[in-house]
C-alpha cells in the first residue's frame, strides 16, 4: 500500500526515498558544523586568555631579567680602558727612559710590597740609564735568601746586579693569605698578559696602526678607575672595590694602591694618580719587552733589505729577458 504524499517517508519497494536521506544527512551535517564551531571558537577564546597570561608573565619576566642583567654585567670590563699616548707604540716607538725611571721608583715604593719580579735582574736597569755603581747600589738595597752554604744552611744576603727582584713572600699561599685570598700577580709580563680584545673593526685598523699598547692601557686604566661609583642596584662583593676596567668582574681584592703626592719626582713630573700609572704602566711595558726597540730597529733594515732585493731581482730580470721576444 502506497503513503499519502505528505507523509515522512516514501517507500519504494520496501526502501526509503533517497532524496530523504540526503536531506537528513545535510541537516545532521550542518549541526555537527554548527556545533564543530563552537567548540572551535571556544578553544581558540581559552588559547588566547592563556597567551595573553603568558605574554604578560613573559614580558614581566623579560623586564625583571633586563633589569637583573643591567645591574649584573656578564662582559667585562664594563669600560673600555682608555686609549692612550706612549711613546713606545708605533713602529719607531722608543722608551722615554726618564719615564721607565719614575715606573720603577713607583714600582719600588708602592707595587713591591705584594708584586713580584721574578723575570727582571738589576743589571737589565743599565737600559734605564742606570751605570754599574747606581745599579750595585740599587740592588744592595734588597735582601736576597740564599744558600746553601758551606755549612748546608740557608742565609740573607744584600742583593747583587746578577739577582731577580726579590718576590715580597715565600709562596703563593702566603701572597694569598695576605691579600684576602687573592695572590698578587708577578708583574714580569703583566703589560703582555694583559689586555682587552678589541672587537671589530678595531682590530683590523690595528694590523696598519701597529697597536700594541692594549697592556699599558689597561693597566693605566685600572689603576685610576678606583673612583668611580657603581651603577644603581649592582652588587659589590664584600671586600672587594669596584672598578670598570677591571677584565675579571666588577670589583677586585686589590683597593686602590696609588694617591695623589705619594711618590715623591726629582724631576719635577706632576706627582698626581695618572702620571703615576702612566710612568708604572710603561715601566711594566719595559719589564716585559726589554729588547723592543732592538727588535723594531732589526724589522727596520729588514724591510729595507727585501725592498732593495726585490728590486734588484726586478731589475737583473729585465736585464736577462730584454733582447728576447715574448
Amino acid at each position: 500500500m502506497i503513503p499519502k504524499s505528505g507523509n515522512r517517508f516514501s517507500r519504494t519497494n520496501g526502501t526509503v526515498c533517497p532524496e530523504i536521506m540526503l536531506k537528513q544527512e545535510d541537516r545532521a551535517v550542518e549541526n555537527l558544523r554548527g556545533f564543530g564551531m563552537k567548540k572551535i571558537l571556544t578553544s581558540l577564546a581559552l588559547i588566547g586568555l592563556v597567551a595573553a597570561g603568558v605574554g604578560t608573565g613573559g614580558t614581566w619576566a623579560f623586564a625583571a631579567e633586563e633589569a637583573h642583567n643591567a645591574a649584573a654585567p656578564t662582559h667585562f670590563p664594563i669600560d673600555e680602558p682608555k686609549e692612550m699616548s706612549w711613546s713606545f707604540t708605533g713602529p719607531f716607538g722608543t722608551y722615554d727612559k726618564a719615564q721607565l725611571q719614575r715606573g720603577l721608583k713607583v714600582y719600588k715604593e708602592v707595587c713591591s710590597a705584594c708584586h713580584s719580579m721574578n723575570l727582571v735582574a738589576f743589571r737589565t736597569l743599565s737600559d734605564l740609564g742606570y751605570s754599574d755603581a747606581q745599579i750595585k747600589t740599587l740592588a744592595a738595597e734588597y735582601t736576597i735568601h740564599d744558600g746553601p752554604n758551606d755549612a748546608g744552611d740557608m742565609f740573607d744576603r744584600p742583593g747583587k746586579p746578577s739577582d731577580h727582584f726579590p718576590a715580597p713572600f715565600a709562596n703563593e699561599e702566603a701572597a694569598a693569605a695576605s691579600n684576602g685570598g687573592a695572590a698578587p700577580p708577578d708583574m714580569s709580563l703583566l703589560a703582555k698578559a694583559r689586555g682587552v680584545e678589541r672587537g671589530f673593526p678595531q682590530f683590523v685598523f690595528d694590523i696598519f696602526t701597529q697597536y700594541d699598547a692594549g697592556g699599558p692601557d689597561y693597566i693605566h686604566s685600572l689603576l685610576t678607575g678606583y673612583d668611580q661609583t657603581p651603577p644603581a642596584g649592582m652588587v659589590i662583593p664584600e671586600g672587594t672595590h669596584y672598578n670598570p676596567y677591571f677584565m675579571s668582574g666588577v670589583s677586585l681584592k686589590m683597593p686602590k694602591p696609588l694617591s695623589d703626592g705619594q711618590v715623591t719626582y726629582d724631576d719635577g713630573s706632576p706627582q698626581t694618580v695618572d702620571q703615576y700609572s702612566r710612568d708604572v704602566a710603561a715601566f711594566l711595558t719595559w719589564a716585559a719587552e726589554p729588547h723592543m726597540e732592538d727588535r723594531k730597529k732589526m724589522g727596520f733594515r729588514v724591510l729595507v733589505f727585501l725592498l732593495l732585493f726585490g728590486a734588484l731581482v726586478y731589475l737583473t730580470k729585465r736585464k736577462v729577458w730584454e733582447g728576447i721576444a715574448h
